[in-house]
């Protein structure tokens, strides 16, 4: 009953705009989550893969669907059923979840996969398996896959890697990761959809790495950040360079605080470029991929794109870039599940 009220209170008209909507949704059954975690009936995170659990998988009976193994991982591969006289593009999909989600669904339709075989990588999930398990699993399989694309109709010279939120997150590790493998095809691309490029959000990304949250609001004061990496990655990141386009809604530069000894030690994982990739060194960015970037307005990670953005290009990396002037977190996502509840600018950034 609680749960039909709420949804049925989005209509009020103190919430009007598409992300306010989809916050308050999940905003919603985030608290329940954690309520009921507090309350000892369920722990927070196997309800919310639960929830999750329930959006049923898309079906196409133009695709043949299989599920293998690559080394340890485990691979769900969408291959066309039509024959194909040449071999095809290869994409590797990394879904998001901030590595303690994902039902390892993705909704591939044959219109997507005419001439490309598409494979999910669902690779072990924190907290069970801490930090950085995801990573490890998820480069495992694209060097296995890398190896013996051919094997699976595959021209090693088109493989495309692919991810959105925190699988933005391991698209561009992975990516990092490959450009010294001499011994490998090199990727033709790679795809970031609104990815998670830096330690932004707190809560989720330290549950992520399995970091003690009773430092967190010295995190947010920046007491993390020693004046050595201060000065390092500023260059980087900053908001002069973040286009005034981008602050027309309001900026305010945040109080520096001084560095506390104990939480730079403590909070060192989050500037390791696995965890972190916009904070990779000017020798990995200058070598990768060609790459798809699509950010959104309304999303606490949108700076971070557009400042990946900044570096790719500076390296001399093509980029093609989407912004969803009305997209917010997790749009694009919605956007194929049009059963359940599907907002305009994911259509448009799914058509991208």
């Amino acid at each position: 009953f609680a749960t039909r009220q709420s949804l049925l209170g989005m209509g009020s008209d103190h919430v009007t705009e598409p992300h306010e909507k989809f916050a308050l949704i999940c905003g919603f059954f985030y608290h329940q989550a954690t309520f009921l975690d507090k309350v000892g009936i369920i722990s927070e995170v196997h309800l919310l893969r639960v929830i999750m659990e329930t959006i049923p998988p898309l079906k196409d009976t133009r695709l043949l669907i299989k599920d293998v193994r690559f080394e340890r991982v485990k691979v769900r591969i969408y291959q066309p059923k039509a024959s194909s006289n040449s071999l095809r593009r290869g994409m590797l999909y990394f879904h998001g979840g901030v590595g303690r989600l994902g039902n390892s669904i993705w909704p591939v339709t044959g219109n997507d996969c005419a001439k490309t075989l598409s494979l999910l990588f669902r690779y072990r999930l924190a907290p069970e398996h801490p930090y950085p398990a995801q990573f490890e699993d998820c480069l495992t399989a694209a060097i296995h896959f890398l190896r013996t694309a051919q094997d699976h109709g595959v021209d090693p010279s088109r493989v495309v890697i692919c991810g959105d939120s925190s699988g933005g997150t391991l698209t561009a590790a992975v990516a990092q990761a490959l450009v010294n493998r001499r011994d490998l095809p090199k990727l033709r691309a790679q795809i970031l959809i609104y990815p998670f490029l830096q330690e932004r959000t707190l809560v989720l990304g330290l549950k992520y790495i399995n970091l003690d949250l009773g430092f967190i609001k010295e995190l947010f004061k920046g007491c993390h950040v020693s004046e050595q990496q201060r000065l390092k990655y500023q260059k980087w990141v900053s908001p002069d360079h973040i286009p005034h386009e981008f602050k027309t809604r309001g900026y305010k530069p945040s109080p520096k605080s001084p560095p506390s000894e104990e939480i730079c030690e403590m909070a060192k994982l989050v500037f390791d470029p696995v965890f972190s990739p916009l904070l990779a060194e000017d020798s990995v960015i200058a070598q990768l991929p060609e790459t798809f970037l699509l950010t959104c307005e309304f999303d606490v990670l949108r700076d971070d794109g557009l400042l990946y953005k900044k570096r790719l290009e500076d390296h001399g990396i093509k980029v093609t870039w989407c912004h969803l002037e009305e997209g917010f977190h997790g749009t694009v996502f919605l956007a194929v599940f049009a059963r359940l509840i599907r907002f305009r600018s994911g259509t448009q950034g799914w058509k991208r």
